[in-house]
């Protein structure tokens, strides 16, 4: 490992990937830009409800070697894995690759998945035309962090006309402590290819820091379809922030399955580009949070032709002193007609100290639309409760079942059956109701 995120980290970085000049020139960009700007403040209107004051970098240690710190726990990484029905796995610990299949069959038929360093080798092309081009490191300073020190993630490339039928899955986990991980997700889906993608982000050790400065690009041709769902669950003691992009071009179809379930405190931009027409996006959201879990998340569906739609639905359940912020916007570029886009985000909240921010929010400059949204926060009826104690179920039973209720609208999208039973467990567990 090596301290302090400097230039000569950087070096360090592109030397021990062997990089082409093009992408150390890039990282050094981004890390001047890096030097310059500071910290976001709550003067900050993005920032004005998360406060990270208590965020020292300097505690963190980038990994510049291939040693993975799982400590012989390799095998819990891979729970629940192997007997699923998969196209694809990949498992990353810290900054490496210590588990990489894809199918024959897929291989045959052009289809490119692997890590970052691999990819770096194999298919430059794609980075070198894609990496980072929606993610700008002048929007604020953890982007260009990102950009300067990313050295781990996963490539995704699927042909035109490709359909995979079996999920591709990735697990990013961190071992080490006061690791920080700036991997980047990259998915190129060409013209009418389907894929469905299952991302899991965990902490192998459940006491150790860390910090996630992470990246996701996403790139839809024309009527490809894309079903990405990213399940985020790191200790309590991780800094968790990602910048997320995607770009649909005419008759493509985006499904995005959001899950925040675990870090110290999150911070998401999330970002849907609608360009071209009959593009459309899926935004699915699912938070929960306890003790003093703090999570902000800004989604902003973005319509720039005619005739593209979007929907957005995200549901928070909240305890003790956790506090969640969803800043929600649709914006209409001048000209594009024919629009359909909507925005609900809803709140449950179970205790008297915890807090939810709801603020949706539209920026229109067309007059032949039809874009709404909504927001509801409440506690649980405790009439209800009292139906479900009525027939014989506990507290905790029924105030369970209410919750597990709350996100089924969310959960009966997941595409996967194993995977939606392995949330609500692990919702009933982080909220203690059982």
């Amino acid at each position: 490992m090596t301290s302090g995120f400097t230039r000569e980290s950087v070096a360090q970085i592109s030397e021990f990937q062997n990089e082409p000049p093009w992408m150390l020139e890039r990282r050094i960009q981004a890390f001047q830009i890096f030097e310059q700007l500071p910290l976001p403040k709550t003067n900050d209107e993005s920032w004005r409800r998360t406060d990270i004051r208590g965020l020292n970098l300097e505690q963190f240690q980038l990994v510049t070697s291939n040693k993975s710190q799982t400590n012989g726990r390799y095998s819990e990484l891979f729970s629940g894995v192997e007997e699923q029905e998969n196209s694809g796995l990949i498992v990353q610990n810290d900054v490496s690759v210590i588990h990489s299949t894809l199918s024959d069959f897929l291989i045959n038929k052009g289809v490119y998945f692997s890590g970052f360093k691999t990819a770096l080798d194999e298919r430059p092309d794609l980075l070198e035309n894609y990496l980072c081009q929606t993610i700008q490191s002048t929007e604020n300073k953890f982007n260009a962090m990102h950009n300067a020190f990313l050295q781990s993630g996963y490539v995704l490339y699927v042909p035109k006309g490709v359909v995979i039928d079996f999920p591709l899955r990735v697990i990013v986990s961190l071992s080490g402590e006061s690791t920080a991980d700036f991997s980047h997700t990259l998915i190129i889906a060409d013209d009418e290819s389907q894929v469905t993608i299952l991302e899991e982000h965990l902490s192998v050790d459940q006491q150790g820091q860390g910090l996630h400065c992470g990246g996701v690009e996403i790139f839809l041709g024309r009527n490809a379809f894309v079903n990405y769902a990213q399940v985020q669950n790191w200790n309590k003691k991780v800094w968790n922030f990602s910048t997320q992009r995607a770009k649909l071009e005419r008759g493509a179809n985006l499904r995005w399955i959001t899950t925040s379930l675990g870090s110290r405190l999150s911070k998401l931009d999330q970002l849907v580009e609608m360009n071209g027409e009959g593009s459309h996006a899926d935004l699915l959201g699912l938070t929960a949070t306890h003790a003093r879990q703090h999570i902000d998340i800004h989604t902003y569906q973005k319509h720039a032709v005619s005739n593209s739609t979007s929907n957005l639905l995200y549901r928070n359940v909240l305890k003790d002193r956790s506090r969640t912020v969803w800043r929600g916007m649709i914006e209409v570029d001048k000209g594009a007609q024919k629009i359909d886009s909507y925005q609900q985000n809803d709140n449950l909240i179970l205790s008297k100290r915890a807090r939810a921010d709801t603020i949706p929010g539209l920026e229109i400059l067309a007059d032949d639309v039809r874009c709404t949204h909504g927001a509801t926060a409440g506690k649980i009826d405790q009439e209800q409760v009292f139906y479900l104690m009525s027939r014989g179920l506990s507290y905790n039973q029924a105030e369970q079942t209410i919750v597990n209720g709350f996100f089924e609208s969310v959960l009966q999208r997941i595409p996967l059956e194993y995977l939606r039973n392995q949330l609500q467990k692990s919702i009933v567990g982080k909220l203690q109701l059982n």
